[in-house]
């Protein structure tokens, strides 16, 4: 993999020098943050070598190069999933090709379904912890070259920005929650049963993404900052059919919110 990763880099490189050194992801139906960017430069997944390729609606497929709030960053426009049917290996490939990129901060977001009662659709979730009930995405082969074999994940999300994105949200009147993101492979949606388990397990809201890109990043040494929009409820009496469709109405809703938060953190940065 690390030739692979050597090769997908420098041809990254090439096309966008070593400017940036904070990254985004963004979720599902999430990627109208582009909008917000001063764009220097667009290169599609399906052209960089050994990349993986976005197959979901609301994930468009491109790295992008710009300035947010006056600062390089550079933008994932969609991710990959386990459900897609890659590996874990593929999953965090493109988080080890951003910290040969000189990446040092990476700001993640997703689509989610809320499982806390105080919870409601729209709102915007600042992560500070998670249960992970994926598969981990270092089992296997270990290249120390990617930081210890056993990375302790007490701070997977920086408490620095966290509190930052909470006075930041104060002064700017933006509603913030704070919780626990649990992560299951999907593609189905939960069944309530399943919703009152993971509850009880602790956990605020549930998603198909985030964890394995942000348990790679803390193994390196980057510094996470993640939000989940609430696009759905698993709350009894609450719970509705869900869709792919309506989970991607619900984020674009919110979108602009989460949007203001990500522009005014890395400004203050």
């Amino acid at each position: 993999m690390s030739a692979s990763i050597n090769q997908t880099t420098s041809y990254i490189r090439k096309l966008i020098g070593e400017k940036a050194t904070t990254a985004i992801i963004t979720g599902s139906g999430l990627g109208g943050l582009i909008e917000a960017l001063s764009v220097d430069k667009i290169i599609l997944y399906s052209d960089i070598p050994h990349f993986p390729k976005s197959t979901i609606d609301g994930h468009q497929g491109c790295l992008i190069l710009g300035k947010l709030s006056g600062k390089d960053v550079l933008v994932l426009n969609g991710r990959f999933h386990y459900y897609e049917g890659y590996s874990m290996d593929e999953l965090i490939y493109p988080i080890r090709v951003l910290k040969k990129l000189g990446i040092n901060l990476l700001l993640l977001s997703n689509a989610a379904g809320g499982v806390n009662p105080k919870f409601s659709i729209g709102d915007i979730m600042v992560i500070n912890d998670h249960i992970n009930m994926m598969p981990n995405p270092l089992i296997g082969f270990h290249n120390p070259q990617w930081g210890e074999r056993f990375p302790d994940m007490l701070h997977a999300y920086d408490p620095i920005l966290i509190k930052k994105a909470f006075s930041i949200a104060k002064k700017n009147k933006i509603s913030l929650k704070k919780g626990i993101y649990l992560a299951v492979t999907g593609p189905t949606y939960e069944t309530p049963a399943e919703y009152k388990a993971f509850r009880r397990m602790g956990a605020d809201a549930i998603g198909m993404s985030t964890i394995p890109e942000v348990i790679a990043a803390r193994q390196m040494g980057i510094r996470c900052f993640a939000v989940s929009i609430i696009t759905d409820l698993g709350v009894p009496g609450k719970t509705t059919n869900i869709t792919h469709q309506s989970v991607l109405r619900e984020a674009a809703k919110a979108e602009k919110k989460m949007t203001g938060l990500f522009i005014k953190l890395i400004a203050a940065l």
